[in-house]
């Protein structure tokens, strides 16, 4: 309401505000897909059977635990062992 009227007095300030541009949200950078090769499921085999947290395979892999996840249902493989 304040905003309006001093719109509507002719504020040299709020005039300039209206026309600056508003900065654009930065986009998030899309990763590039990997392949799974038979040394990267080898791999997750062996951290499943090291009961490995699921956090410290996507370190070393670079992966997301999300592909992580997936790919080891895919598999058939347990993944996410809690002690």
């Amino acid at each position: 309401m304040i905003y309006l009227s001093l719109l509507l007095v002719g504020d040299k300030r709020s005039e300039s505000r209206l026309n600056q541009e508003m900065p654009m949200a930065k986009q998030a950078k899309k990763g590039k897909r990997v392949e799974w090769t038979k040394a990267h499921e080898r791999e997750l085999k062996d951290h499943s059977r090291k009961k490995t947290p699921v956090k410290a395979i996507a370190k070393t892999m670079k992966r997301t635990p999300g592909a992580l996840r997936q790919k080891a249902h895919a598999m058939g493989v347990s993944l996410g062992h809690r002690r």
